[in-house]
Formats: structure tokens, C-alpha cells, sequence
């Protein structure tokens, strides 16, 4: 079986997941193939990953460009640098998502 690609959690999958919202299973799954090894899962908070004057300003390149949060911005950049996929169901990240920066994985809305 093929590994689980990377994925990073934006406060819209956390929060699914904490509140047992309809996006909760994806997530749970994506972080149980993490703790066997299936994948990789990264948290876009920003006290999580380590920020360089780089990380700092490739976010702001992209909240220049796109209509997102400074935080989601950090989860972009966080998903580029670690070939990753937005696990999300912020509509905000559709543009960047059709941009081709980033690829996204959708959780279903409330």
C-alpha cells in the first residue's frame, strides 16, 4: 500500500476534528495513517513550525496575492515546503488552490 501523502491541518480540520464536525473522520484518518508511519501531518500554527525571515515573507507573497488569513497564508507556505496538501474546508483557499500553488483536500462543510 502507497504511502499517505503529507498533508498539513489548517483551524478548519483541527476544528472539525475537536468538535466531531463532518469533516472529523478524514481527519482522525489522516492522523492515525501518520502515527503509523503512513504519512505525514503538519499543523499550520505558527508557534509549531519553525519561522525564518523567509517563511515570514513567502506568507506575506501569498496573502498579497490571495484573500487568505496571515495564518492561512502560513499553511500555503507550510504546504509547499513540505510537499504537503491542505486538508480544509475554508472556501478561501479554492483560488489558491486553483492557482496551483497548493493542492487542497476538501472536508465537507457544516
Amino acid at each position: 500500500m502507497a504511502a499517505r501523502p503529507a498533508l498539513v491541518l489548517d483551524s478548519f480540520a483541527l476544528l472539525a476534528y475537536l468538535g466531531g464536525e463532518p469533516g472529523m473522520p478524514k481527519v482522525q484518518a489522516a492522523l492515525e495513517a501518520a502515527e503509523v508511519g503512513r504519512g505525514a501531518v503538519y499543523m499550520s500554527l505558527i508557534a509549531l513550525l519553525p519561522i525564518t525571515r523567509e517563511t515570514v515573507l513567502a506568507a506575506a507573497h501569498v496573502k498579497a496575492r490571495f484573500a487568505l488569513s496571515y495564518a492561512d497564508a502560513f499553511a500555503v507556505v507550510a504546504a509547499r515546503d513540505h510537499d504537503a496538501t491542505v486538508l480544509t474546508g475554508d472556501p478561501e483557499f479554492a483560488p489558491v488552490a486553483d492557482a496551483g500553488v497548493v493542492s487542497v483536500e476538501w472536508l465537507p462543510r457544516r
